[in-house]
């Protein structure tokens, strides 16, 4: 068993950390300036820039398969990619990737929506949420029914990430109702300009989803991504895809806090003496350490089985569902730590403390990554002691 990271693993952190930390984290005052005035953190000019300047040194389309101009990169060196990310809080990701189930697309739909979106020219999003559908998917209400040649869609997705952004939705719709959205879901790609429109939800985070809006939006047929019926699989499989990589950037974010904390427990002093000399302090900062390092574990073996061809759901929920409370627990006594200081805004401690706490509940809630855990256990789909597969 070898724990180490390989040669060009190494070399593509450090690439990453370097890249990083010279022109990312230099804009870090910045956004925060720009967030308390409740402005974007980058302007879509700013962050294109900073794609450009990555893509210079080859990082582009980290996901995106080779032949498409992407790096196509293994499982492990995309999570430890996101972790280095994770360590700033400037909203910047790497240009050059598409949704994984638009490469579903037809020649047509990729010259149209895959091609445009990887080179930067277009923005999508992806549309399965609705009011009364969150983490039962299966419960999906929006419709599209026939007219002629076209699909007329009619009903509200919600707390849609990039939604206000976007120019063209990837939109799950029910097609036959009497299947239900299992078997009876589709896949439509649907332009702004096709008539639906956004809504931006405010919330306790920086920036914000958006609600979208259907008032019988007419979609051609050949507007359909993979085949009619075929909706609710392509949901699930964008929704699992890559759940390893949200503990990955959890990571990034508790290791920087946690050094900030180990830095302020050194430098400032109380009764004569550095706090950190405090053992309620000391144990903070081991506890946080302890899950930091186990978190690291989860997420590594999720991405590991991944590489290895192997079904990733199970390990992924676990990192996901350990990650995710992780962050939230280093973050929180990170800011025990610093105290009053950590409370105000002139240090992002608070930030990440509304940010991390968003990691429960998107991309599968703590409860539904409990219930898939559970549920391979006592269905037998996963044994106690087995080695991954």
């Amino acid at each position: 068993m070898d724990f180490s990271l390989t040669f060009e693993q190494r070399a593509i952190r450090d690439t990453v950390r370097d890249f990083v930390n010279k022109e990312v984290r230099p804009l870090e005052a910045e956004v925060l300036r720009r967030e308390r005035r409740h402005e974007p953190g980058l302007e879509p000019g700013e962050l294109r820039e900073l794609q450009l300047k990555a893509k210079e040194f080859g990082f582009w389309g980290l996901a995106t398969p080779e032949e498409y101009g992407g790096m196509e990169l293994p499982a492990i060196t995309q999570s430890l990619i996101f972790t280095e990310l994770g360590r700033t809080f400037v909203p910047f990701v790497f240009g050059g990737d598409a949704d994984n189930i638009l490469f579903y697309a037809d020649e047509r739909q990729k010259r149209e929506y895959l091609l445009p979106t990887i080179a930067g020219e277009r923005r999508s999003c992806f549309a399965i949420t609705e009011p009364g559908a969150g983490s039962d998917a299966a419960n999906i209400k929006l419709s599209a029914r026939r007219d002629g040649g076209d699909w007329i869609l009619k009903g509200e997705k919600t707390f849609i990430t990039g939604g206000n952004e976007a120019d063209f939705a990837i939109v799950i719709a029910v097609t036959d109702k009497e299947k239900g959205a299992r078997e009876g879901a589709t896949a439509f790609l649907v332009d702004r300009d096709m008539g639906w429109t956004s809504e931006f939800i405010q919330t306790m985070g920086e920036g914000g989803p958006a609600s979208l809006i259907f008032d019988d939006v007419r979609v051609p047929a050949e507007n359909i991504l993979g085949e009619v019926g075929s909706g609710f699989k392509l949901g699930m499989e964008w929704i699992g895809k890559g759940r390893y990589l949200i503990p990955s950037t959890a990571l990034g974010i508790a290791e920087r806090a946690l050094q900030m904390a180990i830095e302020h427990a050194l430098n400032r002093e109380t009764f004569g003496k550095p706090i950190a000399v405090n053992q309620a302090i000391q144990w903070m900062i081991a506890d946080s350490e302890v899950e930091l390092e186990a978190a690291r574990l989860l997420i590594l073996r999720a991405a590991w089985i991944v590489d290895q061809g192997g079904d990733p759901r199970h390990a992924s929920a676990m990192a996901k569902l350990y990650g995710a409370e992780m962050v939230n627990n280093v973050v929180d006594r990170v800011m025990q730590i610093h105290g009053g200081m950590g409370y105000t805004r002139e240090l992002p401690i608070e930030r990440w403390y509304r940010q991390v706490r968003l990691f429960r509940i998107f991309e599968g809630t703590d409860e539904m990554q409990r219930l898939i855990i559970s549920r391979d256990l006592l269905r037998g789909y996963t044994k106690l002691g087995q080695e991954p597969s």
